[in-house]
């Protein structure tokens, strides 16, 4: 049983550990900002509901 070659074939470019690296940063990004934006509707939007009910009662 011989192996024959390398297991773990060439190493990537530096153009391809760039991309790489910029796509495993930008999930956190993407996965944080839709999180900050999901903060600050619901907040504007309980904030608008709270008013009306305010507004009307008076």
């Amino acid at each position: 049983m011989e192996q024959s070659g390398s297991t773990m074939g060439e190493e990537p470019t530096w153009a391809e550990l760039l991309v790489s690296f910029l796509l495993i940063g930008a999930i956190p990004v993407v996965v944080g900002g839709a999180v900050i934006l999901s903060l600050v509707g619901l907040t504007l939007w309980t904030r608008a509901m709270l008013r009306r009910k305010r507004g009307s009662a008076a």
